[in-house]
């Protein structure tokens, strides 16, 4: 008897926990941030072959752009973080 009545007190617990904060839905910006001319952007960029490590390269929109990146594009996908200058 007390056995089920700990089984019920566990799952009485269980059910009154919150779910974690990554559970819930929060929007991701769909464009990157606004910026001045100076402002890095920074972006994962696709590993180099043979490797598992992604890397994270930080350059201005025109840099970006130099490498055929449309950054309001990629960055739902691909962006990190936004460096100011």
């Amino acid at each position: 008897m007390a056995h089920r009545a700990w089984i019920a007190a566990a799952g009485m617990l269980v059910a009154a926990t919150p779910l974690p904060a990554a559970a819930q839905d929060v929007a991701a910006p769909t464009i990157a941030p606004a910026g001045t001319p100076e402002t890095k952007y920074c972006m994962r960029i696709e590993a180099i072959t043979g490797s598992r490590l992604e890397e994270v390269k930080c350059w201005t929109r025109a840099e970006w752009a130099e490498q055929g990146v449309d950054v309001d594009h990629d960055w739902a996908a691909e962006g990190v973080r936004v460096i100011e200058a």
